[in-house]
């Protein structure tokens, strides 16, 4: 049983999930291969040759790749499968964008998002906005599995020394084409992988109270988010979104200020290690997840935080 794991990477650099795909792929067992695609990957190639467990290394490195076009890579996927039981990706914007596809392309049923693995068949899974749990059982000769990296902790990323073998059939299959990247950049850390995330929601009224959060977020390293009714309303952009149509995240501190704890919000942030939630309402549907919470106004209790730490 060997199983074939997509590398999330970008700008040259490997992305943190990929050390929690690979974390859920060693509970399953059996000799783990990496996939690594795009065009001038050696760097990428070499780190992943590098992550503790990893046996063998594939690189496809191809122009019609360079952008991780879902049309061009789920094809050279199928033409890989051959020899495997799983393939397994990141639940990120990539591998939800791949995985359906060469699931399709194999004829074989997805299994979506999943956070607990039962044995090599049987797999867990949320629904409903994370207030249900599915175990999902499959005969499928080869299981096409998306992972949702906040469940798994991740693996080493040093201490493997795999081998890095180079693999054709990379072509463009001439259905998509890469226009441009619309990209924001910021010092603070990746949302996803931040150990600290402090959020705000529609309570904090108006896109220029974020600054708060964000002098707050400077002083402890942390990440900035926001709920679906801030992003909606234009006080942050899109990629601040925390929750079930937003990013999942799971750090050690998430603090929700103004958030009123709508169930779509707590399926991206229920995981996370401690929950500190500020509202003035105290009968608000956070309080009821977080392991401290603070009924008050938030332009009082802000900027006494922002004090206390100085």
């Amino acid at each position: 049983m060997s199983i074939l794991i997509l590398c999330d990477h970008e700008n040259g650099q490997l992305s943190p999930v990929t050390l929690n795909a690979v974390s859920a792929a060693s509970q399953i067992g059996g000799e783990m291969h990496l996939l690594v695609a795009g065009d001038q990957t050696g760097t990428v190639a070499k780190a992943a040759a590098s992550i503790a467990g990893i046996a063998k290394v594939l690189v496809a490195d191809d122009k019609s790749l360079e952008n991780g076009l879902a049309e061009n890579l789920a094809p050279l996927m199928q033409s890989l499968s051959g020899g495997y039981s799983h393939m397994m990706a990141a639940a990120t914007t990539t591998g939800k964008n791949v995985m359906p596809r060469l699931a399709a392309l194999l004829d074989v049923m997805q299994i979506s998002d999943i956070i607990k693995i039962e044995d090599a068949n049987t797999f867990q899974r949320p629904i409903y906005a994370g207030n249900a749990l599915s175990t999902v059982s499959s005969n499928e000769a080869i299981k096409v599995i998306t992972v949702r990296g906040t469940a798994f902790e991740a693996v080493a990323a040093e201490g493997g020394n795999a081998a890095i073998e180079p693999v054709a059939g990379a072509s463009d299959a001439g259905l998509s084409a890469y226009v441009k990247s619309e990209l924001s950049s910021s010092e603070r850390p990746e949302l996803t992988s931040a150990p600290i995330v402090i959020s705000g929601g529609r309570g904090m009224q108006d896109g220029a109270n974020f600054a708060m959060l964000e002098k707050i977020a400077d002083k402890l390293g942390a990440a900035v988010g926001a709920s679906r009714a801030a992003v909606d309303a234009g006080f942050v952009p899109n990629d601040y979104q925390v929750g079930q149509t937003g990013k999942v995240v799971a750090p050690d501190l998430y603090v929700a200020v103004g958030i009123s704890g709508a169930i779509q919000h707590l399926a991206g942030m229920k995981d996370s290690k401690v929950i500190v939630a500020i509202n003035k309402d105290d009968e608000a549907p956070i309080f009821q997840v977080a392991d401290y919470g603070l009924v008050a106004d938030l332009f009082d209790a802000v900027p006494a935080l922002e004090k206390e730490l100085g």
